[in-house]
């Protein structure tokens, strides 16, 4: 089992690993103060008996305050998945049911996000929140542009996210007034969907994966990841879908033209999983229940959709699995499971997820 090893030193300072090569969003200081609210949408909610922080075990733990079931119990026949985007150029992708949704990182124009939302007829007035796995530019960048605009939605990250956007970034003050704050292994509820924040390795000032749940749908991002931790593990391996990173090829990344220091940060454990780890971890944990994998966050320049996709197959195939590439066709829908590439640049359009 991968685990973190001791960090000796401070890293929540650092810039992020690519920051140096995306532009700062300037700061809207035209942009009206919003009345905060009392509303306590997205806070864990205090419940009369005790819970249990990452699932069920033969012992309850207690907790202070008692936290809400993991899974929701909303019927979801299924769910609708699209990427905006996925590497270090920006983040940002959807999931949704017929009547809700949520956005995963906000790294990507909004121009795109909406041109993207409209075509596929889902209503921005339908999404109620932008959850943020941490503070780094492609995932962040358009977080307080996306609020200003709809104010209706909300921003779901821990205080330290927060405060290091604040921090690394030209992002308005006023971002504030459309924070809920959020906290690791509670549950917190957005409409239809249960989330449970988990820790995950990195370098940013604070990351999260999570693990949404939608009737008995699990879909788990896991992403920006140096190791798969204990935490990570657990929840990964509930997932019926996985968007999980394959950021690099290792001969690739040697022999590129990166810094010897920036080699050295993406191949740590704080840094980002290359395709072999990534593959190796799917084929151990691999089970019936695991129906789509989502490649994610592939370097631009060290890691091609084909390599990152030759390897998990591979490894795969190793174990028995011959996995379908996700294009719907006939043959590729009887696969046991679906992989498939999230593209750099590109929306993937509507990816209807099913249990069946």
């Amino acid at each position: 089992m991968a685990r973190i090893k001791k960090i000796t030193f401070d890293t929540r300072y650092l810039p992020g690993l690519f920051d140096e090569l995306l532009p700062e969003e300037e700061q809207d200081a035209s942009a009206e103060p919003v009345r905060k609210t009392g509303s306590n949408r997205g806070r864990p909610r205090k419940s009369s008996e005790r819970g249990l922080s990452g699932g069920e075990y033969e012992t309850a733990i207690p907790l202070p305050d008692g936290i809400e079931p993991l899974t929701s119990t909303v019927p979801a026949k299924t769910l609708r998945f699209i990427s905006f985007g996925s590497g270090s150029s920006g983040n940002c992708s959807y999931l949704g049911n017929d009547r809700f949704g949520i956005l995963i990182d906000a790294g990507v124009d909004p121009s795109k996000i909406y041109a993207e939302l409209d075509r596929n007829g889902i209503d921005i007035r339908t999404i109620g929140g932008i959850i943020l796995t941490h503070d780094h530019g492609d995932h962040v960048r358009y977080a307080y542009t996306i609020v200003r605009r709809n104010r209706h939605i909300r921003i779901y990250c821990t205080p330290a996210t927060l405060n290091g956007m604040l921090r690394r970034h030209n992002i308005s003050r006023r971002i504030k007034d459309y924070h809920q704050p959020v906290f690791k292994e509670f549950p917190f509820h957005l409409s239809d969907f249960a989330i449970t924040p988990f820790e995950v390795s990195h370098d940013g000032s604070d990351n999260v994966g999570f693990f949404i749940s939608a009737g008995d749908h699990r879909f788990v991002v896991a992403t920006d990841m140096g190791v798969v931790t204990e935490r990570a593990d657990f929840y990964i391996r509930q997932a019926n879908h996985l968007m999980i990173e394959a950021n690099y090829d290792r001969n690739m990344l040697l022999n590129g033209r990166y810094p010897e220091y920036l080699k050295a940060r993406i191949m740590a454990a704080r840094g980002h999983m290359d395709n072999e780890a990534t593959a190796s971890y799917l084929k151990e944990i691999y089970s019936p229940s695991l129906l789509n994998i989502f490649l994610c966050h592939l370097s631009n320049d060290n890691n091609t959709p084909e390599t990152a996709l030759t390897a998990v197959d591979t490894a795969l195939r190793d174990i028995g699995i011959e996995a379908g590439d996700g294009s719907g066709s006939i043959e590729s829908r009887n696969a046991p499971v679906q992989v498939s590439a999230l593209p750099r640049f590109d929306s993937t359009g509507v990816i209807v997820l099913r249990l069946t």
